[in-house]
């Protein structure tokens, strides 16, 4: 820490879900040592990710593709297929953080990345500022819920809300459901509230896209490849699912033979009783449950300029293409559980090699203090003044 209470570290990880604690665990392995070397920083109360926001109805045997963490399996016993997900998730995160010791700071909230002294990054938090040679990014998706907007969104007299809310199944028993949206959660919650609802609708823009039979390596590189290709771009990235499509089940197969997976066109307005499309058709509803997916969390990297025309980050490999001390993990192609490990794995790597190729002299340092006892003085004056 140096006198103006700026600590300084080598490598700042933001986030605590798989991708964040993948990336943790490739610093440890590599040599760098928690809170002396890297920090973790994590916003949410306890481990888990965004797992532990999870519906209590989202049981472990629910859950596709949950892939372990790098170095420590799942344990059989505690990864019941009938516990709640967040549960099983939580409980495994946090054996993982106790048995690699990788000290994750929470609840912190990181404010701002900016460009700080000394060619370092200058991150803000909730618990103070650090400045860092390297930030790892894995902030995920879940605090940025997304609702697009149709005409009369205002006037429903009804209940909206999005899956980031979703309470499980019981509470919509007896209601009207519009569910909007054709990823998995939407085909999720639409199953569950069928069961108990008066009457479900389910809206998406474009036909679902069932899967069916194995989804095999040669796929899955496919689909990961349409992902990573507009990240390359520096578009926003799609999901994985949007380009995989939804696999058929035997829940999902039942419920196609039941008509629950018979799928409407988007409506064009929503009126006070329910919503309404261009040709006349109307559905009455009680509660609108917007299953519209998610966008990513990166508000807090904004004033270092990395997003392209296109409205996302252009990145290469992990790295943000704009900005080499920038990994991005746990976005686009990296968003799926096995990819998130990998991406931490292969962030670390690079994030060495430029530990390496950017040493700190004793020079160095002391130019950084300067450089930041001149910040600290010109900002005071400057509040005196005022």
């Amino acid at each position: 820490m140096n006198d103006f209470g700026v600590r300084e570290i080598d490598v700042v990880v933001v986030g605590a879900g798989q991708a964040g604690l993948s990336a943790a665990h490739h610093l440890r392995r590599s040599g760098l040592a928690p809170d002396r070397e890297f920090v973790v920083l994590d916003h949410a109360p306890r481990p888990g990710g965004a797992w532990q926001f999870r519906w209590p109805s989202l049981t472990y045997g629910k859950v596709h593709g949950m892939y372990a963490l790098p170095g420590m399996e799942l344990i059989t016993a505690e990864a019941d297929a009938d516990r709640p997900s967040a549960e099983v998730i939580g409980a495994y995160f946090t054996a993982y953080e106790d048995r690699f010791d990788l000290r994750v700071h929470r609840p912190v909230r990181v404010s701002a990345v900016r460009e700080g002294v000394g060619g370092r990054l200058r991150v803000e938090t909730s618990e103070g500022t650090w400045s860092t040679r390297a930030l790892i990014n894995a902030t995920g998706t879940w605090d940025r819920p997304f609702v697009p907007r149709y005409p009369g969104q205002e006037s429903f007299r009804g209940r909206q809300l999005h899956t980031a809310d979703y309470p499980g199944p019981a509470r919509f028993a007896g209601l009207r459901v519009v569910v909007v949206g054709g990823g998995a959660s939407g085909t999720q919650h639409l199953m569950e509230i069928a069961r108990v609802a008066a009457g479900t609708t389910w809206v998406t823009r474009r036909p679902p896209v069932f899967r069916e039979g194995p989804f095999d390596e040669e796929s899955g590189r496919a689909a990961v490849a349409l992902v990573e290709e507009r990240v390359r771009r520096g578009l926003p990235p799609r999901s994985v699912v949007s380009v995989t499509g939804l696999p058929v089940t035997e829940a999902v197969a039942r419920a196609r033979e039941e008509g629950v997976l018979d799928r409407l066109p988007m409506f064009d307005r929503i009126t006070p009783e329910g919503v309404a499309w261009a040709d006349g058709r109307t559905v009455a509803a009680d509660v609108i449950l917007w299953a519209t997916g998610f966008r990513a969390a990166i508000g807090h990297l904004a004033p270092l300029g990395l997003r392209e025309r296109g409205g996302g980050i252009r990145v290469d490999g992990t790295r943000a293409v704009r900005d080499d001390r920038v990994h991005l993990v746990g976005y686009g192609p990296s968003a799926s559980t096995i990819g998130a490990n990998r991406a931490g794995r292969a962030a670390v790597r690079e994030i060495g090699a430029l530990l390496a190729r950017t040493a700190p002299t004793a020079q160095d340092s002391a130019a950084a203090t300067a450089a930041t006892a001149a910040t600290a003085t010109a900002t005071a004056t400057a509040t005196a003044t005022v």
